[in-house]
């Protein structure tokens, strides 16, 4: 039987390891490169493997925030806002993917990671290719809807797709964008976005020795199955998954799906069935948990959103720390994990007092 018309089931990824609390206190931090900096947005306490996440175009790193926390369980996660993105300076003179993964280097050297787990999305996955492909001692990538299909390589090809795409998106994501795609501003948007159409992923990740993970949403028009098929057959080692009812931003309307996969991945619990194989998985726990926030984690998680978007146009680390770490709470409870109430009552006094610990 054809793997495209099989019924999804149980990916052998397993179940996410759950800590007794979910680390809710994001560190935000900033490393120079470039004439700019990149600004790094870390949970998790140190450990043997760190996650290092890089979003797509003009989108920042708040696109993780639901998946980040399942990831945590063997060491920090680090997720990345690139300059012109988030708020964040941009690059003076020429601007290209290289120049971005020169940036995600100098990350992982200022940090001193040793080996981390690079997850790229969209855009991303180009940036985290090109460094996969010069560093030879990363064991781990993790590529969630890599773009761009070399069969359709044009703005219009690629705006029509991304616009197919956007019909499965949750409100959530689609807020998300519009708030993204405003701090990056069209200028910048549209001096970045023919070099990532125009980036040869392909030819770069014929490159790279690491074991590695495509996933694809299953409505994700600007990433074909058979764009990902043949994407996969160039890669010395790769595995593919489908996340049933995802789109392009399937890493955050079905976060659990893509961190087990992840987890798993790096913990060599998936089974290659080889690249003609694209086995379809189910997240039976969507954004729709959010539905189970109380009157009093809503507002926590929409003032939170509106103090962080402010503190990104003022550059204000501090504003941001305590906006994500409140953030996270909110996200937490929407995922039914516990929360030390000692973190809690810091994260809730700090930027919305008035709102009463349950």
């Amino acid at each position: 039987m054809d793997d495209e018309r099989q019924a999804p089931r149980p990916d052998p990824a397993g179940e996410l390891a759950q800590a007794e609390d979910a680390d809710v206190t994001v560190r935000v931090d900033r490393v120079a490169v470039d004439g700019t900096y990149v600004r790094v947005s870390s949970i998790g306490e140190p450990g043997a493997r760190a996650f290092v996440l890089v979003a797509g175009l003009g989108i920042a790193s708040t696109y993780y925030e639901r998946l980040a926390p399942h990831l945590n369980e063997n060491g920090p996660v680090h997720a990345l806002d690139l300059p012109g993105f988030a708020g964040v300076p941009r690059f003076r003179g020429t601007v290209t993917i290289e120049r971005y993964a020169d940036a995600v280097e100098r990350v992982i050297d200022d940090l001193g990671l040793q080996d981390p787990v690079l997850v790229g999305h969209s855009m991303g996955t180009q940036v985290v290719t090109e460094v996969a492909a010069r560093r030879p001692g990363i064991s781990d990538l993790v590529l969630i809807s890599p773009v761009v299909d070399s069969s359709a390589r044009t703005v219009r090809q690629s705006a029509f797709r991304f616009l197919r795409s956007t019909l499965h998106e949750p409100a959530a994501v689609r807020w998300h964008g519009i708030t993204a795609y405003v701090l990056c501003g069209w200028h910048w948007f549209r001096k970045v976005l023919p070099r990532m159409i125009a980036f040869p992923i392909e030819e770069r990740a014929a490159h790279v020795q690491a074991r590695t993970l495509i996933v694809r949403g299953e409505h994700d028009a600007m990433v074909p199955r058979d764009w990902v098929r043949r994407l996969a057959r160039v890669f010395p080692y790769a595995v593919l998954r489908e996340v049933v009812d995802g789109a392009h931003s399937v890493m955050h309307a079905q976060a659990d799906a893509v961190a087990r996969l992840a987890v798993a991945h790096v913990d060599h619990r998936i089974p290659d069935r080889g690249v003609s194989s694209l086995q379809r998985v189910r997240d039976d726990s969507t954004s729709s948990d959010l539905a189970r926030l109380s009157a009093g984690d809503a507002w926590l998680l929409v003032k939170s959103r509106f103090i962080e978007l402010f503190g990104m146009a003022r550059n204000d680390d501090e504003t941001l720390e305590a906006a994500k770490s409140a953030h996270a709470v909110a996200m937490a409870d929407g995922d039914d994990l516990p929360v030390d109430p000692a973190d809690r009552r810091a994260v809730v006094d700090e930027v919305a007092p008035e709102t009463k610990e349950r």
